[in-house]
């Protein structure tokens, strides 16, 4: 059941955590100060917190009550941070431990949505030099090759030929994880959020870009934001459903995004699932709910607001 608050004083003292150390840090200090104006424009008593290698130390040395968590990537959005918290027992916001830690792993992920019947796209995991040639024969070009633990497609690159792919292996294992390529999907990109398992109007992404990459994310005006998405409402209906039902398969709980594309045949493959999604004036939540009639400040009180929920994993 979906807790709701009227008064900012429920929450108590709120720290808003972000930075961290991840590649993403830069995009979650602009996301964490977007939502430290939006809390204190509800009088909620929030407080910035930016941290580094240490994610406790702020809150084990200042009194707060629960955690607004804004870090992006490795270390605050892979269940590190959530089991710290729950060790602590600190309320914070969003998904816990299991969730948070299956959809960090975008392999991970993909088998559950393979166990569970969900389509998302072949893919094979590049470990060393052989496995280009077999992965070349078995799943043909084009190719994207995505390290599996980042976000905001950072490490990612597109491979139309042999030497592309191991350029583009070369470059997604200096991320220090796992490393696959995935059967590229010629067709149109969409996101849905979810809150509160709820979804939200869908976004079509468009970029001239190769793919919806870090740069036609947060830098290029050249990106269109289709909301509405151009679908029939039975057809976006359907889709938001399989990322409601995508969501709750690896247990994700208050909000996240799931990224999807259709092809031309107008079949949906499952990208990935983000459980601590952007908040900059470039993200995608904040656009779908305020199409949904939720302005920022709301957003950011019904995403404090999964703090108070009783939490299962």
């Amino acid at each position: 059941m979906n807790v709701r608050v009227q008064n900012a004083a429920v929450f108590g003292r709120v720290a808003v955590l972000m930075g961290g150390t991840s590649a993403e840090r830069e995009v979650s200090l602009k996301s964490g100060q977007a939502v430290l104006s939006g809390l204190l424009a509800r009088s909620v008593d929030a407080v910035a917190v930016e941290v580094g290698k240490n994610l406790l130390e702020p809150l084990l040395t200042r009194k707060f009550d629960r955690v607004f968590n804004i870090l992006h990537g490795r270390g605050g959005e892979d269940g590190i941070l959530q089991g710290a918290l729950d060790a602590l027992g600190m309320p914070y916001t969003g998904s816990g431990v299991l969730a948070s830690a299956l959809s960090m792993d975008k392999l991970k992920t993909k088998l559950c949505w393979l166990g569970a019947g969900f389509p998302t796209p072949r893919w094979m995991l590049l470990e060393k030099p052989e496995d280009l040639d077999r992965c070349a024969e078995e799943l043909g070009f084009p190719l994207i090759v995505k390290p599996a633990e980042e976000g905001s497609s950072i490490g990612m690159s597109r491979a139309e030929n042999r030497g592309e792919l191991l350029e583009a292996w070369r470059r997604a294992s200096q991320y220090h994880c796992a490393v696959f390529a995935e059967t590229w999907i010629t067709g149109k990109e969409y996101t849905a959020a979810v809150l509160n398992d709820a979804p939200l109007p869908l976004i079509r992404l468009e970029t001239p870009h190769a793919f919806y990459d870090f740069d036609a994310k947060y830098r290029a005006d050249s990106t269109r934001y289709h909301c509405p998405c151009g679908l029939s409402a039975e057809r976006e209906a359907a889709l938001q459903d399989l990322a409601r039902r995508a969501c709750q398969c690896i247990g994700v709980s208050g909000w996240g995004r799931v990224d999807l594309l259709v092809d031309g045949e107008g079949n949906p493959w499952l990208i990935e699932v983000n459980t601590v999604p952007g908040m900059t004036d470039h993200s995608l939540v904040p656009m779908a709910a305020r199409a949904a009639g939720i302005k920022f400040e709301e957003l950011v009180w019904q995403i404090l607001e999964t703090s108070l929920k009783d939490r299962k994993g």
